[in-house]
């Protein structure tokens, strides 16, 4: 992914992953619903403008085949995830996967079924390794 989505970005994007396409108001709406408790509410040509600069950057694509703009993710949840984990890899813990993790499971409780889950996982990965 060329383009690593911003906060803002990021937000909409998971709008569109979870509703597939999506006007503007559309977004807004689900935008501003999140934010409930909150007094910052995001007005429509804040949400119109980013849109617009992620078309751009092809975060989205945008049908402009009708009246109203319908915009869908250009990228997928599975690789915005990867691209920005990466990068939050390397700025914060030099690239290092295990002062990521263990750093992750210090500071929060760490259930038994968690932890079985990760046994399972790491598992999985000393046997593709050993293959």
């Amino acid at each position: 992914m060329k383009s690593k989505p911003t906060e803002s970005e990021l937000e909409i994007l998971q709008i569109l992953w979870e509703h597939k396409k999506c006007t503007v108001r559309q977004v807004n709406d689900l935008l501003n619903d999140k934010r409930a408790n909150d007094k910052k509410k995001i007005g429509y040509t804040t949400t119109l403008k980013i849109m617009q600069l992620m078309n751009e950057k092809n975060l989205v694509v945008r049908d402009d085949s009708n009246r109203t703009h319908v915009y869908q993710a250009n990228v997928s949840e599975k690789m915005a995830q990867s691209s920005l984990l990466e990068r939050f890899l390397d700025t914060t813990f030099k690239g290092s996967a295990m002062k990521l993790v263990m750093q992750a499971l210090g500071r929060s409780e760490t259930t038994q079924e968690e932890l079985k889950q990760i046994r399972e996982y790491l598992d999985e990965l000393e046997d593709k390794s050993s293959d």
